[in-house]
């Protein structure tokens, strides 16, 4: 018997699945929330207009669950790559020490997370059919 064995675990496959997508979908809704309130409450923008810009946050995040759910090695990708534009971002802005916690906490780590999880689901799936 060899210790890392390929076998096919379907409900492990399945958490990973689920756990990515609920990641995803938080995400979406926290930063959709954000971005509206940022526009809204600070920057004095009118309702409409803070809540188009906040559509636009939430619904690229969509579109990453949307993709994760038939194509989960893209969407693993497309998070992974994400994530690193986030960061580049917050070098080219110069963010404080601050923007830099609450970015990485509750944007660069959950989809980081998420596409480990697309990644290792996808992994699991390959590893049942064959």
């Amino acid at each position: 018997m060899e210790l890392l064995a390929r076998t096919c675990n379907l409900e492990q496959m399945n958490f990973q699945r689920i756990f990515a997508r609920i990641f995803v979908f938080i995400g979406a809704a926290f930063w959709g929330f954000a971005a509206w309130g940022a526009r809204w409450a600070y920057q004095g923008a009118p309702f409409s207009e803070a809540l188009g810009f906040a559509l636009l946050y939430a619904g690229s995040i969509l579109v990453l669950f949307v993709i994760g759910l038939f194509y989960e090695n893209l969407a693993a990708l497309l998070a992974i790559i994400a994530s690193v534009a986030v960061i580049v971002l917050g070098f080219i802005g110069g963010w404080e020490v601050g923007v830099w916690a609450v970015m990485f906490v509750f944007f660069v780590l959950p989809l980081l997370i998420a596409g480990a999880l697309y990644f290792l689901a996808a992994r699991m799936q390959k590893i049942c059919t064959m």
